[in-house]
Protein backbone atom coordinates (compact mmCIF):
# COMPACT_ATOMS: atom_id res chain seq x y z
CA UNK A 1 0.00 0.00 0.00
CA UNK A 2 1.20 3.51 -0.71
CA UNK A 3 0.00 7.07 -1.10
CA UNK A 4 0.20 8.38 -4.62
CA UNK A 5 0.46 12.11 -4.90
CA UNK A 6 -0.53 13.45 -8.26
CA UNK A 7 0.16 17.06 -9.05
CA UNK A 8 -3.12 17.57 -10.82
CA UNK A 9 -2.65 21.21 -11.70
CA UNK A 10 0.23 23.62 -11.07
CA UNK A 11 -0.67 24.24 -7.44
CA UNK A 12 -3.14 21.44 -6.67
CA UNK A 13 -2.19 18.12 -5.10
CA UNK A 14 -4.63 15.27 -4.92
CA UNK A 15 -3.75 12.35 -2.67
CA UNK A 16 -5.12 8.91 -3.30
CA UNK A 17 -4.78 6.86 -0.12
CA UNK A 18 -4.56 3.14 0.25
CA UNK A 19 -4.52 2.24 -3.43
CA UNK A 20 -2.13 -0.36 -4.75
CA UNK A 21 0.13 1.48 -7.13
CA UNK A 22 -0.12 -1.26 -9.73
CA UNK A 23 -3.86 -0.64 -9.99
CA UNK A 24 -3.48 2.92 -11.25
CA UNK A 25 -1.87 4.01 -14.49
CA UNK A 26 -1.28 7.63 -15.26
CA UNK A 27 -0.53 9.15 -18.58
CA UNK A 28 -0.13 12.73 -19.56
CA UNK A 29 -1.68 14.11 -22.69
CA UNK A 30 0.77 15.65 -25.12
CA UNK A 31 -0.74 19.12 -25.12
CA UNK A 32 -1.92 19.72 -21.56
CA UNK A 33 -1.31 19.04 -17.89
CA UNK A 34 -4.37 16.89 -17.59
CA UNK A 35 -4.06 13.43 -16.20
CA UNK A 36 -6.18 10.55 -17.35
CA UNK A 37 -6.78 8.07 -14.59
CA UNK A 38 -7.21 4.59 -15.89
CA UNK A 39 -8.46 2.35 -13.13
CA UNK A 40 -7.65 -1.17 -14.20
CA UNK A 41 -9.06 -2.57 -11.00
CA UNK A 42 -10.75 0.35 -9.29
CA UNK A 43 -11.46 -1.47 -6.04
CA UNK A 44 -10.98 -5.11 -5.19
CA UNK A 45 -12.41 -4.85 -1.69
CA UNK A 46 -16.06 -3.91 -2.05
CA UNK A 47 -18.20 -2.88 0.89
CA UNK A 48 -20.38 -5.63 2.44
CA UNK A 49 -23.86 -6.32 1.09
CA UNK A 50 -26.51 -6.88 3.77
CA UNK A 51 -29.54 -9.04 3.11
CA UNK A 52 -31.84 -6.45 4.65
CA UNK A 53 -34.88 -4.76 3.11
CA UNK A 54 -36.11 -1.58 4.79
CA UNK A 55 -39.74 -0.51 4.73
CA UNK A 56 -39.57 3.14 3.66
CA UNK A 57 -42.43 3.87 6.09
CA UNK A 58 -40.34 2.49 8.98
CA UNK A 59 -36.96 3.83 7.97
CA UNK A 60 -35.63 4.38 11.52
CA UNK A 61 -36.45 0.80 12.52
CA UNK A 62 -34.69 -0.47 9.42
CA UNK A 63 -31.70 1.81 9.99
CA UNK A 64 -31.16 0.17 13.39
CA UNK A 65 -30.69 -3.18 11.64
CA UNK A 66 -28.06 -1.62 9.39
CA UNK A 67 -26.22 -0.12 12.39
CA UNK A 68 -26.23 -3.50 14.15
CA UNK A 69 -24.39 -4.95 11.18
CA UNK A 70 -21.86 -2.22 10.36
CA UNK A 71 -21.40 -0.50 13.76
CA UNK A 72 -21.81 -3.39 16.25
CA UNK A 73 -20.14 -1.44 19.08
CA UNK A 74 -22.67 1.41 18.99
CA UNK A 75 -25.14 1.56 21.93
CA UNK A 76 -28.50 0.76 20.32
CA UNK A 77 -30.48 2.26 23.19
CA UNK A 78 -28.80 5.65 22.64
CA UNK A 79 -29.16 5.98 18.89
CA UNK A 80 -30.41 9.29 17.55
CA UNK A 81 -31.98 9.91 14.16
CA UNK A 82 -32.32 12.79 11.74
CA UNK A 83 -34.69 12.45 8.80
CA UNK A 84 -33.60 14.45 5.76
CA UNK A 85 -36.72 15.60 3.93
CA UNK A 86 -35.39 17.52 0.92
CA UNK A 87 -34.89 14.51 -1.36
CA UNK A 88 -37.45 13.70 -4.05
CA UNK A 89 -36.09 10.35 -5.25
CA UNK A 90 -35.10 8.45 -2.09
CA UNK A 91 -35.62 8.58 1.67
CA UNK A 92 -32.64 9.39 3.89
CA UNK A 93 -31.99 9.15 7.61
CA UNK A 94 -28.86 9.94 9.62
CA UNK A 95 -27.94 7.79 12.64
CA UNK A 96 -25.48 8.57 15.44
CA UNK A 97 -25.21 8.45 19.21
CA UNK A 98 -24.46 11.24 21.73
CA UNK A 99 -20.99 12.73 21.40
CA UNK A 100 -20.42 11.14 17.99
CA UNK A 101 -22.43 13.31 15.62
CA UNK A 102 -19.50 13.58 13.19
CA UNK A 103 -19.51 9.78 12.86
CA UNK A 104 -23.11 9.80 11.64
CA UNK A 105 -24.04 7.02 9.23
CA UNK A 106 -26.45 7.97 6.46
CA UNK A 107 -28.94 5.28 5.47
CA UNK A 108 -30.63 5.86 2.12
CA UNK A 109 -33.67 3.83 1.11
CA UNK A 110 -34.38 3.81 -2.59
CA UNK A 111 -37.70 5.32 -3.63
CA UNK A 112 -40.48 3.06 -4.90
CA UNK A 113 -39.81 1.83 -8.44
CA UNK A 114 -36.72 4.04 -8.84
CA UNK A 115 -34.82 1.01 -10.13
CA UNK A 116 -36.77 1.65 -13.33
CA UNK A 117 -34.89 4.95 -13.62
CA UNK A 118 -31.51 4.22 -12.10
CA UNK A 119 -28.99 1.43 -12.57
CA UNK A 120 -27.99 0.84 -8.94
CA UNK A 121 -24.98 -1.28 -9.91
CA UNK A 122 -23.64 1.65 -11.94
CA UNK A 123 -24.33 4.01 -9.05
CA UNK A 124 -22.28 2.03 -6.53
CA UNK A 125 -19.50 1.59 -9.09
CA UNK A 126 -19.43 5.37 -9.59
CA UNK A 127 -19.28 6.02 -5.85
CA UNK A 128 -16.34 3.64 -5.43
CA UNK A 129 -14.41 5.18 -8.32
CA UNK A 130 -15.08 8.75 -7.21
CA UNK A 131 -14.32 8.01 -3.56
CA UNK A 132 -10.91 6.65 -4.53
CA UNK A 133 -10.33 9.84 -6.52
CA UNK A 134 -11.35 12.06 -3.59
CA UNK A 135 -14.69 13.19 -5.02
CA UNK A 136 -17.30 11.25 -3.06
CA UNK A 137 -18.24 9.96 0.37
CA UNK A 138 -17.20 6.53 1.61
CA UNK A 139 -19.65 3.70 1.01
CA UNK A 140 -20.08 1.57 4.15
CA UNK A 141 -22.54 -1.06 2.92
CA UNK A 142 -25.24 -1.84 0.43
CA UNK A 143 -28.50 -3.56 1.30
CA UNK A 144 -31.41 -4.88 -0.74
CA UNK A 145 -33.03 -1.50 -1.30
CA UNK A 146 -30.45 1.07 -0.35
CA UNK A 147 -27.03 2.22 0.79
CA UNK A 148 -25.25 3.17 4.00
CA UNK A 149 -22.53 5.77 3.63
CA UNK A 150 -20.42 8.53 5.15
CA UNK A 151 -21.88 11.78 6.50
CA UNK A 152 -20.20 14.93 5.22
CA UNK A 153 -20.22 18.15 7.25
CA UNK A 154 -21.74 21.15 5.53
CA UNK A 155 -24.93 22.63 4.15
CA UNK A 156 -26.76 22.21 0.87
CA UNK A 157 -27.24 25.26 -1.31
CA UNK A 158 -30.16 27.61 -1.94
CA UNK A 159 -31.00 29.82 -4.94
CA UNK A 160 -29.34 32.65 -3.01
CA UNK A 161 -26.14 30.93 -1.88
CA UNK A 162 -25.36 29.27 -5.23
CA UNK A 163 -25.02 32.77 -6.71
CA UNK A 164 -22.39 33.85 -4.18
CA UNK A 165 -18.94 34.16 -5.84
CA UNK A 166 -17.10 32.45 -3.00
CA UNK A 167 -19.33 29.39 -3.47
CA UNK A 168 -19.88 29.19 -7.22
CA UNK A 169 -16.13 29.59 -7.79
CA UNK A 170 -15.57 26.42 -5.77
CA UNK A 171 -18.27 24.60 -7.75
CA UNK A 172 -16.86 25.66 -11.12
CA UNK A 173 -13.37 24.49 -10.16
CA UNK A 174 -14.63 21.22 -8.73
CA UNK A 175 -16.71 20.44 -11.78
CA UNK A 176 -13.74 21.13 -14.05
CA UNK A 177 -11.58 18.79 -11.98
CA UNK A 178 -14.23 16.08 -12.18
CA UNK A 179 -14.47 16.54 -15.95
CA UNK A 180 -10.75 15.89 -16.20
CA UNK A 181 -11.11 12.47 -14.64
CA UNK A 182 -11.36 9.67 -17.14
CA UNK A 183 -12.27 6.45 -15.34
CA UNK A 184 -11.95 3.53 -17.69
CA UNK A 185 -14.09 0.59 -16.69
CA UNK A 186 -15.22 -2.30 -18.86
CA UNK A 187 -18.90 -1.72 -18.10
CA UNK A 188 -18.82 2.07 -18.49
CA UNK A 189 -19.88 3.43 -21.87
CA UNK A 190 -17.95 6.40 -23.25
CA UNK A 191 -20.94 7.57 -25.29
CA UNK A 192 -22.98 10.57 -24.04
CA UNK A 193 -25.44 9.03 -21.60
CA UNK A 194 -28.14 11.67 -22.03
CA UNK A 195 -29.66 10.22 -25.21
CA UNK A 196 -30.09 6.69 -23.91
CA UNK A 197 -31.40 8.06 -20.61
CA UNK A 198 -34.09 10.18 -22.28
CA UNK A 199 -35.07 7.27 -24.52
CA UNK A 200 -35.33 5.06 -21.44
CA UNK A 201 -37.49 7.63 -19.65
CA UNK A 202 -39.77 8.16 -22.65
CA UNK A 203 -40.52 4.44 -22.80
CA UNK A 204 -41.48 4.53 -19.11
CA UNK A 205 -43.54 7.72 -19.21
CA UNK A 206 -47.27 7.25 -18.54
CA UNK A 207 -49.58 7.93 -21.47
CA UNK A 208 -52.57 8.22 -19.15
CA UNK A 209 -53.58 7.88 -15.48
CA UNK A 210 -56.30 5.70 -14.02
CA UNK A 211 -57.21 8.39 -11.48
CA UNK A 212 -59.71 10.75 -13.21
CA UNK A 213 -58.51 13.89 -11.42
CA UNK A 214 -54.89 13.14 -12.19
CA UNK A 215 -55.75 12.34 -15.80
CA UNK A 216 -57.54 15.68 -16.13
CA UNK A 217 -54.49 17.49 -14.75
CA UNK A 218 -52.21 15.46 -17.01
CA UNK A 219 -54.07 16.36 -20.21
CA UNK A 220 -54.25 19.99 -19.12
CA UNK A 221 -50.57 20.41 -18.21
CA UNK A 222 -48.59 18.06 -20.47
CA UNK A 223 -48.38 18.10 -24.25
CA UNK A 224 -49.24 14.87 -26.12
CA UNK A 225 -46.60 12.16 -26.30
CA UNK A 226 -46.28 12.58 -30.08
CA UNK A 227 -45.31 16.22 -29.57
CA UNK A 228 -42.69 15.32 -26.95
CA UNK A 229 -41.31 12.56 -29.18
CA UNK A 230 -40.89 15.09 -31.99
CA UNK A 231 -39.12 17.48 -29.62
CA UNK A 232 -36.70 14.76 -28.59
CA UNK A 233 -35.78 14.10 -32.22
CA UNK A 234 -35.20 17.83 -32.68
CA UNK A 235 -32.90 17.93 -29.65
CA UNK A 236 -30.88 14.91 -30.72
CA UNK A 237 -30.47 16.08 -34.31
CA UNK A 238 -29.51 19.60 -33.23
CA UNK A 239 -27.30 19.10 -30.19
CA UNK A 240 -25.47 15.95 -31.23
CA UNK A 241 -23.85 18.03 -33.97
CA UNK A 242 -22.08 20.28 -31.46
CA UNK A 243 -18.40 19.92 -30.63
CA UNK A 244 -18.91 19.81 -26.89
CA UNK A 245 -16.36 17.38 -25.38
CA UNK A 246 -17.66 14.19 -23.80
CA UNK A 247 -16.40 14.08 -20.20
CA UNK A 248 -17.12 12.18 -17.01
CA UNK A 249 -20.07 14.12 -15.59
CA UNK A 250 -22.24 14.31 -12.50
CA UNK A 251 -25.40 14.89 -14.58
CA UNK A 252 -27.62 15.86 -11.64
CA UNK A 253 -25.95 18.76 -9.87
CA UNK A 254 -29.01 20.34 -8.32
CA UNK A 255 -28.62 22.55 -5.26
CA UNK A 256 -29.24 19.69 -2.83
CA UNK A 257 -26.40 17.69 -4.36
CA UNK A 258 -23.71 20.22 -3.43
CA UNK A 259 -22.42 20.24 0.15
CA UNK A 260 -20.65 23.44 1.18
CA UNK A 261 -18.30 23.28 4.17
CA UNK A 262 -17.66 26.87 5.19
CA UNK A 263 -14.97 26.02 7.76
CA UNK A 264 -12.85 24.12 5.22
CA UNK A 265 -13.96 26.26 2.26
CA UNK A 266 -14.72 23.26 0.08
CA UNK A 267 -17.66 21.87 -1.84
CA UNK A 268 -18.42 18.20 -2.28
CA UNK A 269 -20.79 16.74 -4.82
CA UNK A 270 -23.10 13.93 -3.70
CA UNK A 271 -25.62 11.51 -5.23
CA UNK A 272 -24.00 9.97 -8.29
CA UNK A 273 -27.09 8.06 -9.44
CA UNK A 274 -26.96 9.49 -12.95
CA UNK A 275 -23.21 9.98 -13.35
CA UNK A 276 -21.43 8.87 -16.49
CA UNK A 277 -19.86 10.18 -19.64
CA UNK A 278 -21.79 13.07 -21.14
CA UNK A 279 -21.43 16.35 -22.95
CA UNK A 280 -19.45 18.93 -21.00
CA UNK A 281 -22.03 21.58 -21.91
CA UNK A 282 -24.87 19.41 -20.59
CA UNK A 283 -23.37 19.04 -17.11
CA UNK A 284 -22.83 22.79 -16.81
CA UNK A 285 -26.22 23.64 -18.31
CA UNK A 286 -27.95 21.19 -15.98
CA UNK A 287 -26.37 22.91 -12.97
CA UNK A 288 -27.36 26.36 -14.24
CA UNK A 289 -30.92 25.12 -14.79
CA UNK A 290 -31.07 24.18 -11.09
CA UNK A 291 -30.20 27.68 -9.82
CA UNK A 292 -33.95 28.51 -9.53
CA UNK A 293 -34.54 25.80 -6.92
CA UNK A 294 -36.52 22.58 -6.90
CA UNK A 295 -40.03 22.51 -5.45
CA UNK A 296 -41.10 26.02 -6.46
CA UNK A 297 -38.47 27.10 -9.00
CA UNK A 298 -38.15 30.83 -9.61
CA UNK A 299 -36.57 31.20 -13.05
CA UNK A 300 -35.57 34.77 -12.35
CA UNK A 301 -32.70 33.07 -10.50
CA UNK A 302 -31.40 31.46 -13.68
CA UNK A 303 -27.84 32.86 -13.97
CA UNK A 304 -27.66 35.94 -16.14
CA UNK A 305 -25.04 36.26 -18.88
CA UNK A 306 -22.44 38.07 -16.73
CA UNK A 307 -22.63 35.48 -13.94
CA UNK A 308 -22.48 32.61 -16.42
CA UNK A 309 -19.43 33.99 -18.18
CA UNK A 310 -17.65 34.63 -14.87
CA UNK A 311 -18.46 31.06 -13.80
CA UNK A 312 -17.31 29.66 -17.14
CA UNK A 313 -14.04 31.58 -17.01
CA UNK A 314 -13.22 30.02 -13.62
CA UNK A 315 -14.19 26.62 -14.99
CA UNK A 316 -11.98 26.97 -18.08
CA UNK A 317 -9.02 28.23 -16.05
CA UNK A 318 -9.08 24.95 -14.15
CA UNK A 319 -10.06 22.74 -17.08
CA UNK A 320 -7.28 24.16 -19.29
CA UNK A 321 -4.77 24.69 -16.46
CA UNK A 322 -4.22 28.34 -17.28
CA UNK A 323 -4.98 31.74 -15.83
CA UNK A 324 -5.50 33.23 -19.29
CA UNK A 325 -8.64 32.14 -21.08
CA UNK A 326 -9.44 33.81 -24.43
CA UNK A 327 -12.77 35.60 -24.48
CA UNK A 328 -13.62 33.68 -27.64
CA UNK A 329 -13.36 30.38 -25.75
CA UNK A 330 -15.62 31.65 -22.97
CA UNK A 331 -18.14 32.84 -25.55
CA UNK A 332 -18.08 29.51 -27.35
CA UNK A 333 -18.76 27.55 -24.16
CA UNK A 334 -21.44 30.06 -23.17
CA UNK A 335 -23.24 29.50 -26.49
CA UNK A 336 -23.00 25.71 -26.15
CA UNK A 337 -24.28 25.72 -22.57
CA UNK A 338 -27.26 27.90 -23.41
CA UNK A 339 -28.30 25.57 -26.21
CA UNK A 340 -27.81 22.50 -24.06
CA UNK A 341 -29.96 23.98 -21.27
CA UNK A 342 -32.96 22.66 -23.20
CA UNK A 343 -31.87 19.08 -22.56
CA UNK A 344 -32.07 19.00 -18.74
CA UNK A 345 -35.50 20.63 -18.79
CA UNK A 346 -36.71 17.93 -21.18
CA UNK A 347 -34.96 15.10 -19.31
CA UNK A 348 -36.30 16.01 -15.88
CA UNK A 349 -39.74 16.70 -17.30
CA UNK A 350 -39.82 13.07 -18.47
CA UNK A 351 -38.49 11.97 -15.09
CA UNK A 352 -41.23 13.88 -13.27
CA UNK A 353 -43.94 12.10 -15.24
CA UNK A 354 -42.55 8.68 -14.30
CA UNK A 355 -42.26 9.66 -10.65
CA UNK A 356 -45.83 10.98 -10.67
CA UNK A 357 -46.94 7.44 -11.49
CA UNK A 358 -44.79 5.50 -9.02
CA UNK A 359 -43.35 7.56 -6.15
CA UNK A 360 -44.73 7.48 -2.60
CA UNK A 361 -42.86 10.66 -1.63
CA UNK A 362 -45.06 13.66 -0.85
CA UNK A 363 -44.16 15.82 -3.85
CA UNK A 364 -46.22 17.06 -6.79
CA UNK A 365 -44.23 15.40 -9.57
CA UNK A 366 -46.83 16.10 -12.24
CA UNK A 367 -46.71 19.83 -11.56
CA UNK A 368 -42.91 19.63 -11.50
CA UNK A 369 -42.89 17.90 -14.91
CA UNK A 370 -45.16 20.62 -16.30
CA UNK A 371 -42.85 23.35 -14.99
CA UNK A 372 -39.80 21.77 -16.63
CA UNK A 373 -41.54 21.22 -19.97
CA UNK A 374 -42.94 24.76 -19.91
CA UNK A 375 -39.46 26.15 -19.35
CA UNK A 376 -38.15 23.92 -22.14
CA UNK A 377 -40.61 25.36 -24.66
CA UNK A 378 -40.03 28.91 -23.42
CA UNK A 379 -36.25 28.57 -23.79
CA UNK A 380 -36.58 26.89 -27.16
CA UNK A 381 -38.64 29.82 -28.45
CA UNK A 382 -35.83 32.17 -27.36
CA UNK A 383 -33.08 30.16 -29.01
CA UNK A 384 -34.59 28.80 -32.23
Amino acid sequence: MSTIEIFYFAKTTISFLNLLTEHIFIKRTLNSYRFILIMAEYCKCHEPHLDITIDENEIEKGAVEIIKAIRPSWPLDQLQFKLFTNGITNKLVGVWYPGHYNEMVLVRVYGHKTDLLINRKDETRNIRILYQAGYAHSLYATFNNGLAYEFLEGVTLTPETVRQPEIYTLIAKRMAQMHLLAPNHDEMSKDPVVWSKIEQFMKLMPKEFSDPDKQLQFTKLIKPYAVLEKEYQFLKETLSKTNSPVVFSHNDLLLGNVIYNRDENIVTFIDYEYSGYNYQAFDIANHFAEFPGLEFPDYSYFPEKHLQKTWLKVYLQTYNNTTKVPESEINQLYDEVNKFVLLPHFLWGCWGLIQSLHSYIDFDYLRYAAIRFDEYFRKKAELF
